[in-house]
């Protein structure tokens, strides 16, 4: 696998360069996956729409799925954004640690959560009717099943992009054993 070169503002198209300036405003910098994604004249703005739609799910449960997810996919980047994203939303170290690891002994429903999350990209979609039983059983809804599903896809197209492009990570590093 070759290294990608992460493009610059200037090495973009015009309409990608606008949603860099956006991201700089919003972020304070264009993180390296999202420049990534500007190599094609949509993939930016698709995949910003995607991530930022609207959802039943909560920013922190949000990145219950994205740690769940970015740890079976083995993606350094991802993992690395999300357990800084995870600390700002109020997650300790170990708390991320356990949801990487699809568990969340300290909140029954947020385990709930992060299992199914797990179990949905382990198992690519051939969710565990147990999982989903004990999912809506932690009080979880069709509408926030079928969300979770849609933002595992979100994650697991950034952890592809990622594994195949090996672009430089630029958060702060963690393991992706645990």
């Amino acid at each position: 696998m070759s290294t990608f070169n992460v493009p610059k503002r200037d090495e973009v198209s015009s309409s990608n360069q606008a949603l860099f300036d956006n991201l700089e405003k919003a972020v304070g910098f264009v993180p390296n996956l999202y420049a990534t994604y500007a190599y094609s004249e949509n993939a930016l703005q698709n995949y910003l729409a995607l991530s930022g739609a609207k959802t039943s799910l909560k920013a922190k449960e949000k990145e219950v799925v994205n740690l769940a997810v970015s740890q079976v996919n083995e993606c350094s980047y991802c993992l690395a954004a999300h357990t800084a994203i995870g600390k700002m939303n109020g997650f300790t170290d170990e708390q991320i640690l356990e949801l990487r690891a699809g568990k969340a002994s300290f909140d029954p429903k947020l385990n709930a959560l992060a299992a199914l999350s797990k179990n949905i990209t382990e198992n690519r979609g051939g969710t565990d009717a147990a999982v989903v039983a004990s999912f809506f059983a932690a009080g979880w809804t069709k509408e926030n099943l079928i969300d979770t599903i849609v933002l595992v896809g979100d994650k697991t197209i950034s952890n592809y992009l990622h594994k195949t492009t090996d672009v430089p990570v630029d958060f702060p590093e963690v393991r992706i054993a645990l």
